[in-house]
């Protein structure tokens, strides 16, 4: 079973809220939506639900960005051989394929792309990629979403007369590569306003510089949106500020114009629909990463760069078959992994998750570790064997920093990285067992009481009686939703079903109907909520969930998605 969650109803400046009720004349659902998201006057709501490209920051404000334009523009105005490097991810990939591209409508020289390969190279720029960018003659490298902590590699290949321009969006070391221009708003002496750009995101504010520089329409440079979005869905970093711009209209591109590679990834995916964020993340990023886990991310970039219509048929139709195994594969471990858990007493009272096998597949590890913290909420990191070394990937749990966990065990591991809640991390499989032990005690002695408990954050409580299409329009308006953004959470307590309509569905699913003694009813579904089938029939019960549209044989109906169900503390009389 899994574990209960606590209900948080998010704090809200009761000021502000009143104060954007005045401005707006809009709900105070809506306005206390709008200060949990940063928004406090008139005029950063307009900018907020009518964001504009005009409003994008000059890409000349970041560091380097003088000289990597100049650099870039004295390799074509010299006929240089460049090499577009990046990352084996979506963010990686779609970045690649960005500038590839932009740079290939504008340079008819040597000009090629190069995605290390994930078991054989490893992540970032790897000595075997400098290498051929060498025994090929070229002499201009751009790193992609990569390269910011490739203090050797860089040094390397300047070595052999390679010029490196790094563009990444990693947090760097206080030590940074001595490449010839870095591309990185989080470098401590970066005055680019916007910090949070995917590394997809970097390679547009590049190409952009280009554009500006050899005085070329910005439509240019627009065309690649769709890319973008792609990017900033895939790799969650927060939709807000400068990414919500990019987000915003790379949506609106992906829905009115996509390139090829993307509408035929839609119909493959079976989306009948407008594309959203949740459908980038869901359907397109899955089928891309799919290329980098199972085989060779290159084939990725292949496809976004592809326009022959009967090629990139057969290019999806790779990819959507190497998604498939990808899925075959996770399942497989994921059973594999809950069984050693659960036949061992041990592990189930750990803080932590700690597995190693050497048979496991390396390209979904992360994501076993995603579907282990479902079950087992706490820190998590599944490991197995390439090249004789035990690697692998860490998940972590709401407010515990995972990254830093890893770093106190530092001294048993060859080499590490990542995030507060995502690293990776490689170790001779001698030091396993004791850095199992290791990582267990700091976890044990850092983590919270919450920290171990799922946390649902509310936005709002409302009565049902505002489950009403006028409400949901405006919310549609807050959109795309992502981190920094999310969907809205209502909570709307002392419920009840109606009239016994609410059932269990294929065992795992809850299809509620509820109401409230106002006369209020709303439809809805709980995905594997069938447990709490008692305490919806029993009544009262407080429900939290989105609202959402429901589309079926052409018609569309509000109904909400139930995200959790508990009893009511206090009964209504």
């Amino acid at each position: 079973m899994k574990p209960e969650k606590r209900w948080t109803l998010k704090p809200a400046d009761e000021e502000i809220v009143n104060n954007l009720c005045t401005a707006l004349n809009i709900h105070p659902a809506i306005c206390r939506i709008l200060a949990l998201r940063g928004i406090t006057d008139y005029e950063s709501a307009r900018l907020f639900f009518r964001p504009e490209l005009a409003h994008l920051h000059n890409p000349f404000l970041m560091k380097g960005m003088t000289e990597a334009v100049d650099r870039i523009t004295e390799a074509i105005a010299n006929k240089e051989r460049i090499l577009v490097y990046g990352d084996y991810d979506v963010d990686g990939t779609t970045a690649v394929a960005l500038v590839y591209s932009f740079l290939r409508k504008n340079y008819d020289g040597e000009l090629a792309y190069y995605i290390p390969h994930r078991y054989r190279e490893g992540y970032g720029v790897s000595k075997q990629g400098i290498e051929y960018a060498h025994q090929n003659g070229y002499t201009l490298l751009i790193t992609l979403d990569c390269g910011i902590k490739a203090v050797d590699m860089v040094n390397y290949a300047q070595s052999l007369g390679i010029t490196v321009i790094v563009c990444d969006h990693h947090l760097p070391d206080a030590h940074v590569p001595a490449a010839f221009a870095i591309l990185n708003p989080k470098q401590s002496d970066c005055p680019y306003p916007y910090k949070e750009l995917s590394g997809c995101g970097i390679g547009f504010k590049l190409v952009s510089a280009l554009a500006q520089k050899w005085e070329q329409p910005m439509e240019n440079v627009y065309v690649y949106l769709d890319l973008v979005a792609t990017s900033i869905a895939a790799d969650i970093v927060p939709i807000d500020g400068e990414n919500r711009i990019l987000a915003f209209y790379g949506i609106k591109r992906i829905n009115e114009s996509p390139c090829l590679a993307i509408s035929t990834l839609k119909e493959l995916g079976k989306v009948q629909k407008a594309l959203t964020i949740s459908d980038l993340v869901f359907v397109i990023g899955p089928r891309v990463n799919a290329a980098g886990r199972m085989d060779d991310a290159r084939k990725a970039v292949e496809f976004f760069i592809e326009t022959d219509a009967e090629k990139i048929q057969s290019l999806a139709a790779a990819l959507h078959s190497d998604n498939d195994d990808r899925k075959e594969v996770d399942k497989s471990i994921t059973e594999e992994a809950l069984n050693i858990i659960q036949t061992d007493e041990t592990m189930i009272s750990r803080r932590s998750t700690v597995l190693y096998r050497s048979h496991w597949h390396k390209g979904v590890v992360g994501i076993v570790a995603s579907r282990l913290i479902d079950h087992y909420y706490r820190p998590t990191i599944v490991l197995t064997s390439a090249n004789g070394k035990a690697t692998g990937s860490a998940r972590s749990v709401s407010g515990f920093n995972i990254y830093e966990a890893i770093h106190e065990c530092r001294d048993l591991l060859e080499n590490y990285g990542g995030h507060f809640y995502a690293a990776g991390m490689t170790m001779i499989e001698e030091n396993v067992v004791a850095f199992i032990e290791k990582f267990e005690t700091i976890v044990a002695a850092t983590i919270t009481v919450d920290q171990q408990t799922p946390e649902i954050e509310i936005d709002a409580e409302i009565p049902l009686s505002l489950v009403k299409p006028a409400l949901n329009n405006i919310l549609k308006q807050l959109e795309p939703f992502g981190p920094a953004n999310m969907k809205p959470v209502f909570m709307t307590r002392h419920l009840y079903d109606y009239q016994g309509s609410t059932v269990v569905v294929k065992d795992m699913h809850l299809r509620v109907v509820a109401h409230q003694k106002n006369g209020s009813i709303v439809e809805g579904i709980g995905f594997g909520l069938a447990d709490k089938y008692d305490q919806v029939k029993d009544g009262p019960f407080d429900m939290i969930y989105n609202m959402e549209e429901n589309e079926y044989n052409g018609n569309t109906r509000l109904q909400v998605k139930v995200i959790d169900v508990k009893r009511s503390v206090v009964v209504e009389e």
